[in-house]
């Protein structure tokens, strides 16, 4: 149940960094968009790339920063695991949680069925996250997440062998 709970705070992580992308609105986190909507954005004059690229910056240091580091601390000092197997399949279940509700809410539901994220001049190039995308991002949020934690499981279980 905790690491159910561990992993609605990464999701609220995740939800905060896009709600604060999009504050002023979408144009806000085009950097989270694919390369011909940001093209297009620039090309509209609504943004430059440097803004695009500093908010890319920006935003995946606010995502990854947590992840790499609340994560293993909810896991190794919270929970109390210990060792490589321990850390990794909880670390590999809270992301799970957070890759599921990126997929399912972030991508499917928010961007992909409401205004929010409607960037005027960009209807042509919708969807916002087209089918071979999102296969991608849910073979990431299957594999890719589990590479993660058990990168960092590992980095824990040396510096616990070394300490």
């Amino acid at each position: 149940m905790l690491l159910v709970l561990e992993g609605f705070v990464m999701c609220f992580v995740l939800l905060l960094v896009c709600v604060v992308a999009i504050a002023n609105g979408p144009v806000g986190g085009v950097a989270l968009y694919e390369n011909d909507v940001q093209k297009r954005v620039v090309e509209l004059g609504l943004t430059t790339k440097k803004k695009i690229k500093k908010s890319f910056v920006l935003m995946s240091v606010a995502l990854y920063l947590p992840l790499f580091t609340l994560v293993p601390f909810m896991v190794y000092y919270i929970n109390g695991a210990t060792g490589f197997w321990d850390g990794f399949w909880q670390m590999s279940i809270i992301m799970w949680i957070m890759g599921l509700f990126d997929r399912l809410f972030i991508d499917f539901y928010w961007v992909g069925h409401t205004k929010a994220w409607h960037i005027e001049g960009t209807e042509d190039l919708k969807p916002y996250i087209p089918v071979k995308v999102a296969v991608v991002k849910w073979i990431f949020s299957i594999i890719g997440m589990p590479i993660i934690s058990a990168i960092i499981a590992c980095v824990n279980f040396l510096l616990g062998m070394i300490l």
